[in-house]
């Protein structure tokens, strides 16, 4: 791989992968809204081109997106927050990543590498549970699952090869989200108890410049049509996690379980296997949760 276009490239997982690739002497088009670069680095390796996502294909007439290698899809419009319950968002979403991939297609890339989420491995067990009343939260994984179905299809027809990495919960400096990691920080920064669930069901994090190596690496050694999950390697119960956290950020603050609701549903611990990715890329995660939740907390103390 020698040049790389990467979309949603200001955002939380995409602007670390620019890093990433920079690092590895790799020439980078990212591509965002026009408002959105402040996450962008400045590199005479990289061209920045301001461009909405359902207008992707206007790239195609440009000379700076020409001789890409492969091409990353990270753009995805409410993968946080209300935004995740939008039905008509998230097939849009799932439109948009076809549109992406039929010009990755044109421009004459070998590869497409799209992010998924294991919200789509639970998002099936949720739906297919006789029973089980799935939560909004998953119309989100079913907008993935649309787009990945779709890509699948797409991506024979036009003869591309696909990479499919479905994330299971990336966190780390960076990232401005309410998802579970920077909202139990920012609670414990401010004193506050956090409350959760029991917290038997099982999960796992990984660290954003893991999850960014993990993509640079799927880039260069993954296998079209496969469907590898970027972890950490060591899931296990939600609660073992945050006592993991609490032992290295804030040992004597109480950690109340039990208190939330848990609506979805307990995937088993094999879903969460890393095997893949390690066998075809040589991938091993480096940050443990505990010194990634010290390096968060850090990052978010010096945005105050």
């Amino acid at each position: 791989m020698k040049k790389a276009i990467v979309t949603g490239a200001n955002g939380f997982v995409g602007g670390a992968l620019v890093r990433e690739l920079l690092a590895n002497n790799i020439e980078v088009v990212a591509i965002d809204l026009a408002t959105c670069s402040n996450n962008i680095p400045e590199d005479k390796l990289l061209t920045f081109v301001p461009c909405s996502i359902d207008s992707i294909a206007d790239i195609e007439a440009m000379e700076c997106a020409k001789g890409c290698d492969v091409f990353y899809h990270f753009a995805w419009v409410g993968s946080a927050g209300e935004a995740r319950a939008n039905c008509s968002l998230q097939l849009d979403n799932a439109k948009w990543t076809i549109d992406c991939l039929r010009t990755a297609h044109n421009l004459g890339c070998t590869k497409f590498v799209c992010a998924g989420s294991i919200m789509e491995q639970e998002t099936m067990a949720a739906v297919y549970t006789d029973g089980n009343k799935p939560g909004a939260g998953y119309i989100y994984g079913s907008g993935k699952l649309v787009a990945h179905t779709m890509s699948a299809s797409v991506a024979t027809q036009l003869g591309i090869d696909l990479v499919w990495a479905n994330i299971t919960n990336s966190y780390g400096p960076g990232e401005i989200s309410p998802r579970l990691v920077n909202t139990t920080l920012r609670k414990i920064i401010a004193g506050e108890a956090p409350t959760f669930t029991s917290g038997v069901q099982n999960y796992d994090f990984v660290y954003i410049t893991d999850v960014a190596r993990a993509f640079y690496l799927l880039g260069e050694h993954g296998h079209t049509h496969c469907t590898y999950v970027i972890g950490s390697g060591n899931a296990k119960p939600l609660k073992e996690f945050l006592l993991e956290m609490k032992g290295a950020v804030s040992p004597d603050l109480d950690f109340i379980f039990g208190d939330v609701p848990f609506t979805g549903i307990n995937m088993p611990v094999e879903k969460f296997s890393i095997d893949l990715i390690r066998e075809h890329t040589g991938f091993c995660p480096e940050i443990s949760f505990a010194e990634g939740s010290r390096k968060t907390m850090e990052w978010i103390k010096e945005q105050n």
